[in-house]
């Protein structure tokens, strides 16, 4: 435990120039305390910390010292080569980098746990894309992967329903959800989600060359505050929320409340079973009353029709219409 702490306090200094005990600290999950006496194992190894005095002091390394990869053991070296998605790789373009990167892995690892690569492919394998779906590479992912690897703005036309507009874009980040691309991007002041597969023309901001302007004008600064899996989440929550609309009240038996997160929005779903429960639970059939959100009485005629006779559809009365028609129909074809 602490032979691993040693190392990861070094490979921390490695990426900074310099921490403070309290940043240390809180990284390693230790107190200050500790941190001074591991800062003194690791001078007495050879390591060559040095201590800055004074309010705006801290640790750092001097002497441009670096450390090899040969802490690393087979977990940590497995979980490295698994942390990648071959798929989102080649279609943003970095197969050939990713490639190279853990080639040069491998070759810094110790004999013994160079076939970590090979034993973690055979084992598991990510596949991004949602099931009856064939994804497809957005033209433009390349370029935006670009930009926002190398934090360049740029000049982008997006379809959005019917109409084409044009965006001064600071590119932030990308995600990959269920087989689809999307780009979180800051304009006016102002995070926003856009599709990737919804960009009709991707161009990186060129620099005034003016005299007297500086010639990185077409890079951004990054807002070093931003975060981009929580951003993410937050938003998906959003719209998770944004689109239920409309509720449809529904009687479920005991196999309706198992399938019912199956068959309509998860969230909803679960949030709706546990308010029925823990406000009266079932009935003397056994019978489950339910309030689901859902995004439209279309989109919920289609969903729940999957439940077929484990639920009863209670209101709104349009909806318990159109499901009375439907079980009729399909009676008669039984008939």
């Amino acid at each position: 435990m602490r032979a691993a702490r040693l190392i990861k306090m070094v490979l921390l200094l490695q990426a900074r120039p310099s921490m403070t005990a309290a940043e240390l600290a809180r990284e390693l999950e230790v107190s200050e305390r500790t941190v001074a006496r591991d800062v003194l194992s690791l001078s007495e190894a050879g390591v060559p910390v040095y201590a800055d005095r004074g309010r705006a002091g801290g640790y750092r390394l001097i002497g441009g010292y670096r450390t090899r990869l040969t802490g690393l053991g087979r977990s940590e070296a497995e979980a490295l080569f698994l942390s990648g998605v071959p798929s989102a790789l080649r279609e943003m373009g970095l197969a050939d980098a990713a490639s190279a990167a853990r080639l040069k892995v491998s070759a810094a690892l110790l004999p013994e746990l160079r076939d970590a690569a090979t034993g973690v492919a055979q084992r598991f394998h990510l596949d991004a894309p949602a099931w009856y779906q064939e994804p497809e590479t957005p033209a433009l992912l390349p370029e935006i992967a670009d930009a926002v690897w190398d934090d360049r703005r740029i000049t982008a036309r997006y379809l959005r329903k019917d109409t084409e507009v044009e965006r001064e874009l600071e590119p932030y980040g990308l995600v990959l959800k269920a087989g689809v691309w999307y780009l979180a991007a800051r304009t006016r002041g102002d995070y926003r989600v856009y599709r990737v597969d919804r960009f009709t023309s991707v161009a990186v901001t060129e620099p005034d060359d003016a005299p007297g302007t500086e010639a990185t004008a077409e890079r951004f600064t990054r807002d070093t505050t931003f975060d981009l899996p929580a951003f993410w989440a937050e938003r998906a929550a959003q719209f998770a929320r944004s689109i239920l609309r409309e509720e449809v009240t529904l009687r479920l038996s005991a196999s309706g409340v198992r399938r019912l997160p199956y068959v309509t929005e998860r969230t909803a779903a679960r949030e709706a079973i546990a308010r029925a429960q823990s406000g009266g639970g079932p009935d003397e059939q056994d019978r489950l009353t339910v309030t689901l959100a859902v995004e439209s009485a279309d989109v919920a005629y289609a969903q729940l029709l999957a439940l077929g006779p484990e639920g009863e559809i209670l209101a709104p009365p349009e909806l318990r219409a159109r499901f009375a028609t439907a079980a009729h129909r399909t009676a008669a074809l039984y008939t």
